[in-house]
């Protein structure tokens, strides 16, 4: 089989490698389609992993099962997520999934852009059949959906808060949809570029600000009376972004550090101003059994849908392009799909 794997930036090299054949417990999968993380694009985080082979927001339909398995049988479409919990130890018995050692130990071998992947007995926890008016495309969208989950919630958004969603690329924009669907008050984008800007409108954010320099927070001030927002996600991982989401939240307001920041980082902050201001900074970190199944609730009700939210398709053969192309402001969510 064929699988693409990542050596470096400009440098993905589509490969063979053996199919995987299952064991006892575990299934293998064909892939049919596969999306680009926005994780994929950061070049601290990938490089550090290289070589890798790509991919963790797959769907495809069961080849082979191993013994034991009752839950799936081949021919059935399913979405599969990369880690998954043990449901047993103090993380999970807490709901902190991604802190059980079992969550970070699994994973899809070798990964979603590969012609067959195996899906090992703890990932079945988080293995979900697709109904079979989900396509391909809107399945890619149920890991990703899942984070903002996650993500909103750990936000504590009330219906009527407001809101402001830093950075409008896939992740922002399913920020954007999914509050809309919470019942947000007044949902507030910002980015650098006015077409993610305008789209931001159009797919249901109330305002959108196009950032110029370091002028996010006084035009934020001026959309908003002067009272900031309830709730801010900060989409980019830097800790300059975390400050002026920081700055940008009215009193008592969380702020959402989405994606992670180079380990080297550091960032000063003001307890004085954080107590007084009474402001939480919370970090939400990928996702897990429940909002993967929340995450496809909101797929099949059509509030995540592939019509609005993924722009480009390229077939597996083509994954330089499609890694290309998730790198340009133009793009929102890139798939990558397999043949027959």
């Amino acid at each position: 089989m064929r699988v693409a794997r990542f050596y470096d930036f400009g440098d993905i090299r589509v490969e063979d490698a053996p199919r995987p054949e299952p064991g006892p417990g575990q299934i293998v999968v064909r892939a049919t389609a596969c999306g680009i993380c926005s994780g994929d694009i950061m070049p601290w985080y990938m490089r550090r992993k290289a070589p890798l082979v790509l991919g963790h927001e797959p769907v495809g339909v069961v080849a082979a099962t191993g013994s034991g398995v009752t839950d799936f049988k081949p021919g059935d479409r399913v979405f599969a997520h990369h880690h998954a919990p043990c449901f047993q130890c103090a993380a999970c018995r807490r709901g902190e999934y991604v802190q059980c050692a079992t969550w970070r130990a699994t994973n899809l071998r070798p990964g979603g852009m590969a012609e067959y992947f195996l899906v090992e007995t703890p990932n079945l926890r988080d293995t979900l059949k697709l109904p079979d008016h989900i396509d391909d495309a809107n399945g890619v969208l149920i890991e990703p959906a899942a984070c903002v989950v996650k993500s909103l919630a750990r936000a504590g958004l009330k219906k009527r808060e407001s809101i402001l969603i830093i950075g409008l690329g896939i992740m922002g924009m399913m920020h954007v949809k999914i509050a809309r669907d919470l019942g947000a008050g007044f949902i507030i984008g910002a980015d650098l570029f006015e077409t993610r800007a305008a789209r931001a409108r159009e797919l249901g954010a109330d305002a959108a600000i196009v950032v110029e320099g370091d002028n996010l927070v006084e035009q934020l001030r001026e959309v908003t009376n002067g009272a900031m927002t309830d709730v801010v996600i900060v989409g980019p991982g830097s800790s300059r972004a975390i400050s002026t989401g920081i700055a940008c939240a009215g009193k008592g307001a969380t702020v959402v550090q989405f994606t992670a920041t180079p380990p080297e980082e550091e960032m000063l902050v003001k307890p004085h101003d954080l107590y007084f201001n009474e402001t939480r900074l919370v970090p939400s970190y990928s996702c897990g059994p429940d909002e993967t199944r929340a995450a496809l609730k909101l797929v099949e009700r059509g509030v995540i849908n592939a019509r609005e939210l993924v722009t480009h398709r390229y077939a597996f053969e083509r994954i330089s392009d499609a890694y290309a192309a998730a790198q340009t402001p133009q793009s929102l969510k890139v798939i990558v799909t397999f043949g027959a």
